[in-house]
């Protein structure tokens, strides 16, 4: 197959000949590329139309027991300025992302052992009791699937954890031997059986990574089916292993977006705060790449600038107003009009567990 080729059969079926896919990825050339966005947008509007949809994020805690290798909030950084927010902080940040119209909030952290199950479930709670149209989405790590399940009967619909890479060897390259594949894997597997909406996903042009990991990454994320993709460049911290290591490029981020929304035609995918920071116009670009998800940041102004996971992150003298102001004014001008709404997978119910 030629490079169109390769791209109408993505269009026409969602896949390709396993040995199909590493060409896609090392042959792209910039003609290939915008021919592969014109079909992503084509799935795209048919699906969610010209919607993006809002998810505001509040970053709670940058405490993590983790220590991944890329990560600036990793257990061994001694220079991060570690914080936690309390349970009325948080309420605030929803209550006033509820002011601004977002009916989706993130509460996204490190994985922090001294919010205990229990309080997570009272905040998931008490923001469905006192906003009870907002859905609450966790991104906190790596639990086990009691804790899920408590997490999804206090009122979560969604989490967040991505895979990071589905190849075991570039997988333990990036993590430390008491983080491994195989539990993460279980625990998106958990998220699922219990009836998440399950967001999952990868970095790109991290150390080490070749052609053959995106292609292991693809083929994983087309068994798993998860709801939501959430994939980013690698982007290194000043006070982490990588440091020295090249930043990951727009266009093949761009790229995989492109890849992803032709075999996930109703997944939601985010043009994430990295690709943001790696290119001035990154965001944009990434909904016409076919994405269909901005998550603007509800955090507090002061805590902004320590939830680093990489350098040079966009956003943080910015407060929640102005963040979501200027989000909704960067959609407008590329023709797309913000939704805040739920923005559900579609066809998506929440099922009750018996």
């Amino acid at each position: 197959m030629d490079e169109k080729e390769r791209i109408d059969c993505l269009f026409e079926t969602g896949e390709l000949p396993l040995s199909e896919y590493a060409p896609l990825i090392d042959e792209r050339s910039k003609e290939a590329s915008e021919y592969l966005f014109e079909k992503a947008r084509i799935r795209q509007e048919e699906n969610f139309g010209k919607r993006v949809f809002l998810r505001g994020i509040i970053e709670f805690s940058n405490f993590c027991r983790c220590d991944c290798l890329y990560c600036g909030i990793r257990k061994s950084n001694a220079h991060a300025e570690r914080y936690h927010l309390t349970k009325d902080e948080i309420l605030s940040c929803a209550r006033q992302g509820y002011g601004f119209g977002f009916r989706t909030v993130v509460l996204q952290s490190g994985e922090d052992l001294s919010y205990t199950d229990e309080m997570i479930c009272d905040i998931v709670s008490s923001i469905r009791a006192q906003m009870p149209d907002m859905t609450v989405t966790l991104s906190i790590g790596e639990k086990d699937r009691a804790s899920y399940e408590r997490y999804f009967d206090a009122g979560a619909d969604r989490y967040l954890l991505r895979h990071e890479s589905a190849s075991p060897d570039l997988y333990a390259k990036l993590h430390p031997a008491a983080q491994t594949l195989e539990n993460r894997i279980r625990c998106l597997y958990d998220l699922k059986d219990i009836g998440y909406q399950v967001g999952a996903g990868m970095m790109l042009e991290t150390p080490y990574q070749k052609t053959e990991d995106l292609v292991e990454d693809l083929l994983f994320l087309r068994q798993l089916r998860p709801e939501m993709i959430g994939i980013g460049p690698f982007i290194p911290h000043k006070d982490t292993p990588f440091r020295g290591e090249k930043e990951g490029s727009t266009d093949l981020c761009l790229f995989m977006i492109g890849v992803l929304r032709l075999m996930f035609p109703k997944a939601l995918i985010p043009a994430t705060t990295a690709l943001g920071t790696v290119n001035p116009l990154g965001r944009e670009k990434g909904i016409l790449a076919g994405g269909n998800v901005i998550m603007p940041n509800l955090s507090p102004k002061r805590v902004r600038g320590k939830y680093l996971l990489y350098d040079g992150k966009i956003c943080t003298g910015e407060d929640a107003s102005q963040c979501q102001g200027c989000i909704r004014g960067r959609m407008k001008r590329i023709g797309y009009e913000v939704d805040p709404g739920r923005g559900d997978y579609p066809g998506w119910v929440r099922r009750e567990r018996t």
